[in-house]
């Protein structure tokens, strides 16, 4: 997910994040729409969408603009919440409950939520390319997505229960991931293929730098955990529905899709590997390091407790403070390989540095358990991460199936798929590693280190994006 593609390098998006996160459609017409069409413009990547269009001239350069920040707010946001309650909020109110079952309570929980992120990212995106309203595609999903998901989350800081706890958390992540499916086609639905690495290095910023900040605020108020959920729950809600006031999406031209077949509807979410090979091979490059990356991230609080000896008052703490000094990392590595990425054109060979640098960073914890490995870890992790992040989403949107932006939502939902379903699989893997090495957390480390190493090299194969 949750996504979020469930976002985390102290940060990340989760249940996403993630992803975060996939991302978009095709670009917009006029002015920007025409630079898009041009044959240069198409080499790197799908064609636009057919049927959005957006104001020429200055006016289109005001609106991206506008679009662009606004974009990098609402993604700030997303995963500021992401973090904060992934990795402190949820493990401080787990660990209330039950202390001594914690590891096990906390990987429950995330299985359970991914699974319905996982499900539900590639059938809202696939569904919200079938709206049409008034207001355009994306936009109702995408309000009553970040309005559901806050009430769902203001619910959770109410319960005492672990059952109750998985329940509005399932539905936070459900309207969540309903949400953020439909935001992550507006890179792709408004911007031009040229300029999205660009826009990608604003977007994955504003994700990694958002990670940060809402580890940073959730360490500080966790010692009040229902005004941590209700800070976070009231941003969401706010940062959405500003977004699509202050820029209300372009009318859908195209003519409406047929009618509804659920066969069909289900067919069209098997993406044939032989058929579309840089697809599949982005799919498993990214699944095999959320794989590691997310095992790491999710225990990061009890890393610091159990591995490098910490109190629950210093580790969340020291969340906080490894946070800081991790966003200075995160925001230079997220718009500096973004933009160069699109001055060099290429796109590979800074994803395969970025998983190299991930790969380093878990090495240095495991190599000593020390206080100094793990401002080591942050400072490498957001470089890496930051870069994975930015350039990761620009190759994303240029290796889908389609280039008629018709099914863009449904694709990008599939390659979030990739970081959703890590988040069911490594929280188990992990509970398993720690009970069968009596809570030794070099286990967890190693098996990182092997999978984000081995999914880096994956990006290679990947003919269609340089």
């Amino acid at each position: 997910m949750p996504p979020a593609e469930r976002l985390k390098p102290l940060t990340s998006p989760p249940q996403s994040e993630s992803v975060l996160g996939a991302e978009a459609n095709a670009a917009a017409r006029s002015a920007a729409g025409n630079r898009a069409t041009a044959p240069d413009a198409h080499a790197n990547g799908p064609a636009p969408a057919a049927g959005t269009t957006v104001p020429a001239g200055n006016a289109a350069q005001t609106s991206q603009w506008s679009l662009l920040i606004g974009l990098s707010i609402v993604f700030f946001t997303l995963l500021a919440l992401y973090c904060a309650v992934l990795s402190v909020l949820l493990p401080n109110q787990i660990e209330t409950i039950d202390r001594a079952n914690k590891a096990s309570d906390l990987a429950l929980v995330f299985a359970i939520t991914s699974v319905f992120s996982t499900l539900t990212t590639p059938i809202a995106g696939a569904l919200s390319d079938r709206t049409r309203t008034r207001w355009g595609r994306r936009t109702p999903w995408i309000v009553a997505g970040s309005i559901g998901g806050a009430v769902c989350l203001a619910a959770v800081s109410q319960m005492t229960e672990l059952w109750a706890i998985t329940v509005f958390w399932v539905g936070a992540t459900i309207t969540l991931n309903c949400m953020q499916a439909a935001l992550t086609t507006v890179v792709a639905d408004r911007f031009p293929p040229h300029e999205r690495g660009k826009v990608s290095g604003f977007v994955g910023g504003g994700m990694t730098a958002g990670g940060t900040v809402g580890i940073v605020l959730a360490g500080h108020l966790a010692w009040n955990i229902t005004l941590a959920y209700l800070v976070f729950a009231s941003a969401i809600a706010v940062a959405c529905v500003g977004f699509v006031v202050v820029n209300p999406e372009p009318p859908v031209t195209a003519a409406r899709p047929g009618r509804f077949d659920l066969g069909g509807f289900l067919k069209s979410f098997w993406v044939n590997p032989r058929q579309h090979p840089d697809f599949a091979w982005a799919f498993f490059g990214r699944f095999t390091i959320y794989m590691g990356y997310q095992g790491i991230v999710t225990y990061l609080l009890y890393i610091l407790q159990d591995y490098i000896r910490l109190s629950i008052d210093q580790s969340n703490k020291m969340i906080a403070s490894l946070s800081t000094v991790t966003f200075f990392a995160l925001v230079i590595s997220g718009f500096g390989s973004g933009l160069l990425s699109d001055a060099i054109n290429r796109r590979k060979p800074l994803v395969f540095a970025a998983g190299l640098l991930m790969t380093a960073a878990m090495t240095v914890p495991l190599v000593t358990a020390s206080l100094g490995a793990m401002y080591a870890y942050a400072v490498l992790i957001g470089v890496g991460y930051g870069a994975f992040m930015s350039v990761d989403m620009a190759l994303m949107t240029q290796v889908l199936p389609k280039s008629d932006g018709e099914s863009t939502g449904k694709d990008l939902g599939i390659l979030t798929t990739a970081v959703n379903i890590p988040q069911i699989l490594s929280p188990v893997l992990a509970a398993w590693l720690l009970s069968t090495f009596h809570n030794d957390y070099r286990a967890l480390f190693i098996s990182a280190i092997a999978f984000v190493f081995c999914g880096t090299f994956l990006v290679l194969p990947i003919r269609s994006v340089r």
